[in-house]
């Protein structure tokens, strides 16, 4: 399955700690958006991960499913050049 995740952290040190934890799990796009292709078990261990991270009062954690229609017609420009993801 495949999952854009997308956070807006207050915090730098916390900030840190999740990008570094979604390292474990898919690559950066943008500064704050990561693309994972995971297990549904494993998009668990990951949601639960960041959780305990994140402050829900200050913090914002988005995860975007994406069937795999819809990844065969994303489309990336810029800096890289054409991308298809």
């Amino acid at each position: 399955m495949w999952v854009v995740v997308a956070y807006d952290v207050s915090q730098d040190a916390r900030r840190q700690r999740i990008m570094n934890a979604l390292k474990d799990y898919g690559l950066p796009v943008q500064k704050s958006v990561f693309e994972c292709d995971l297990t549904p078990a494993r998009l668990e261990r990951m949601r639960v991960r960041l959780l305990n991270l994140l402050n829900v009062r200050q913090d914002r954690l988005h995860f975007y499913p994406l069937c795999e229609q819809c990844r065969a017609r994303a489309e990336a420009y810029g800096a890289l050049g054409e991308l298809k993801l």
